[in-house]
């Protein structure tokens, strides 16, 4: 009798406390839970032992990542009807501990290892990072953007576009183009940075140099674009050749620490400083600090979290840790800020763009969807499975406000005041 979804239906309520809202379908065929949810199929017993020996979010990214879990229907719905169960609950070991006093779970879980086979921890996918070193060296810092980079410059273009911009865009409205929301946030930043023929600007984290090119080409920057991703450099030295602009741009293989020939008129640090880690930001807002000229503008474009009561319990995310950012840490806007006013500098705008980012990540999971095969035969179904969840799950937490993203325009004013800012930097609609 085909019977496990019934079973592993029950057995998660009973775990849980609370009624599992998707609906599940087992490797054996049976189907159980609401017929008009999303459909969790578990599609081998492996994938059960894996959330078994690793509670929480980590556990279900291994099944996810492996192929032994799938999403039928609405993956943003499932998502969404979910993550109250795992990812806010969280996964403190003091919690599980606690639970498992209960008769009521402890017996949950006995019917779980029943019904998952064989007690034996399936390896974690390939795809997981594997710790070595100490967090923010130059070393792990150049191992932990290849992990992500250094995927393929053809598996980026599927995602992103022609644009190859790998940050939020900037949109009118909601029914724009990608390409044009990202063409606006570029000449957003220039604007911001009052960019103009002669001025040099450091690029750091310079991606594959959109940014770079924009700036040369359409305001007369001089640029030097700094990244750790061979892939990335290699890619954007042939943008920049095929531009016609190498006289206009360098592109370099360089740690932000070793930048060493300013002054710079201009700084951009887009999507770049959530790698830093927070013991080291304050020492990276100082380098950046130093390489301008008095005067001179940063434009810090950087995702944020909510802040925390307790802010020493703040922990990375075990998927985002484990797939996608190696030791990427998230901090709140206001520790931002002051980690630059710290190192010298005027913070003179604030502007949140976090609606912009939903917008943005759900046109790239539609790339990334329509164009499915092509994907994994570039990146493999590991890596691509990776990309799908996290875009898709990170477009739900700006949507909802458990994220955000902010630019911060900040100046190294002199001595005399004068921050050479416009008495009104912007309008409002």
């Amino acid at each position: 009798m085909a019977d496990a979804a019934p079973r592993l239906h029950a057995l998660v309520e009973q775990l849980l406390g609370v009624p599992l809202p998707v609906r599940v379908r087992a490797w054996d065929g049976s189907q159980a839970g609401p017929p008009d949810a999303p459909t969790l199929v578990v599609r081998n017993r492996r994938g059960l032992r894996r959330f078994l020996f690793k509670p929480g979010e980590l556990g279900l990214a291994r099944a996810w990542v492996a192929g032994d879990l799938e999403i039928e229907g609405d993956l943003y719905r499932a998502l969404d009807l979910v993550s109250g169960l795992v990812w806010e609950r969280g996964e403190d070991a003091r919690t599980l501990t606690q639970a498992l006093r209960d008769p009521e779970v402890r017996a949950a879980v006995r019917g779980l290892l029943k019904l998952a086979g064989p007690p034996l921890p399936p390896a974690p996918p390939r795809e997981e990072v594997r710790r070595a070193g100490h967090l923010h060296t130059r070393r792990t810092d150049r191992r932990a953007i290849s992990h992500h980079y250094d995927v393929g410059n053809d598996f980026y273009e599927l995602v992103l576009g022609p644009s190859m911009v790998y940050s939020c865009a900037y949109w009118e409205s909601a029914d724009s183009t990608l390409e044009l929301a990202q063409r606006d946030k570029l000449e957003l930043v220039c604007r911001k940075l009052d960019l103009a023929p002669g001025r040099r600007l450091l690029d750091v984290g310079c991606g594959w140099g959109s940014l770079a090119i924009h700036a040369a080409r359409e305001h007369g920057a001089d640029v030097v674009g700094i990244t750790l991703s061979q892939e990335q450099a290699a890619h954007a030295r042939k943008r920049v050749a095929d531009a016609g602009l190498t006289d206009k741009i360098e592109i370099r293989v360089q740690d932000y620490r070793d930048v060493a020939d300013g002054p710079y008129d201009a700084i951009s640090s887009i999507g770049m400083a959530e790698h830093v880690g927070s013991a080291k930001y304050l020492e990276y807002a100082q380098v950046l600090f130093a390489l301008l000229k008095p005067g001179g503008r940063l434009l810090n474009h950087q995702i944020a979290r909510r802040p925390h009561q307790d802010e020493s319990a703040y922990d990375l995310d075990s998927f985002i840790d484990a797939y996608v950012f190696p030791d990427g840490e998230l901090a709140p806007v206001g520790t931002t800020v002051g980690h630059l006013e710290r190192a010298g500098f005027e913070v003179r705008d604030v502007e949140s763009i976090r609606e912009h980012y939903a917008l943005t990540l759900r046109r790239w999971v539609a790339r990334l969807e329509a164009d499915w095969r092509r994907a994994v035969q570039l990146a493999g179904p590991g890596r691509a499975r990776v990309w799908r969840l996290y875009m898709a799950a990170s477009a739900l937490a700006f949507e909802h406000n458990r994220l955000g993203v902010n630019q911060v325009l900040a100046v190294r004013t002199p001595e005399s005041g004068d921050s050479a800012m416009p008495l009104r930097s912007r309008t409002w609609n």
